[in-house]
This record gives C-alpha cells, structure tokens and sequence, in this order.
C-alpha cells in the first residue's frame, strides 16, 4: 500500500513519512512493519504492514477533496453542543482517533463555535490545539503551500 518515502496519515497523530519497511520476527512469526515518522514531533511510530488499514493509516487527502473540508469548517449551522463537558470531549476524541480529516474539521469548526458561547475546558483547548495542527499540515500538504498561509486563512475563516 505504501512505499518508502510515501507521505501517510496516522490518527490522532497527524502526517507522517514512511521511512522504511522491515521485517521483524515476533514469537517465531515473521511481520512487515511500516516505520513512519511523525513530521511534527519526529514521533517513530512502526505499523504491521497487513493492519495499516484496520488502525486508519491513509494517504492525505488530494486536492479534489479539498473544497469538501472547506465547506465542513464554514458551515455554522450546527447544533450548539450542550453536553457535559467532559461527555463532549469522548465525543470529539472518538472523532479525532478516527483519522478522518473530515471529522477532524469539525471537531476544529465545533470547538471555535462552542468557545464564542462559554470557557473551554483545559482539555477542550487542547484538543481544539490539537486538532488545528493536525489541519494545518494536511492542508499544507495537500495545496503545496506553507503551514503559515494555511494558519491565516483559518485565522480569516474564523474571524
């Protein structure tokens, strides 16, 4: 699925590169093992090669998916949460653990429209943290542009 070299997306972890593939042996069974990366800790992280899928390993999304995610973070009608804070936060961290850029977005978009209406938690201003990171460096990625760029036109959407 993926080569050496190959950019990919871990959940919750954000975009990494694929640095080697390498067999190790375990109980008497040898595993392929992707190593990757993390480009915004330098995280290693290694990934058996046959789960890759079962635990959300994907490529970043391209360019066509774009517009998609853009119209995800504009959107405004949605829903104030009322939920305890602590319930909504299981709730966006189940979001952000899928690894769907998509989910990510509006846990992202949730968080900036919740925090108009009252105090984030000090986890909810984490994970809001966290998932802006983890959206800057896939929309960099995918529009070949810098994280700065992509930091101010969130700053403007958001404004």
């Amino acid at each position: 699925m993926f080569q050496v070299g190959d950019l990919a997306v871990y959940p919750a972890h954000g975009v990494g590169i694929i640095e080697k593939i390498e067999s190790q042996e375990f109980s008497g069974c040898e595993q392929d093992f992707y190593v990757m990366r993390i480009l915004n800790n330098n995280m290693i992280i290694m990934i058996p090669t046959s789960n890759a899928g079962n635990v959300g390993l994907r490529e970043i999304i391209g360019k066509a998916e774009l517009p998609r995610l853009y119209s995800i973070l504009k959107r405004r009608d949605v829903p104030l949460d009322n939920q305890t804070w602590n319930r909504r936060y299981r709730e966006y961290m189940d979001k952000i653990k899928t690894g769907s850029v998509f989910e990510v977005a509006e846990v992202y978009r949730d968080l900036l429209i919740l925090r108009v209406e009252k105090e984030l938690s000090f986890g909810e201003r984490k994970m809001l943290d966290t998932a802006r990171t983890l959206l800057i460096k896939e929309i960099s990625l995918a529009k070949e542009i810098g994280e700065s760029q992509v930091e101010k036109d969130l700053d403007k959407m958001f404004a």
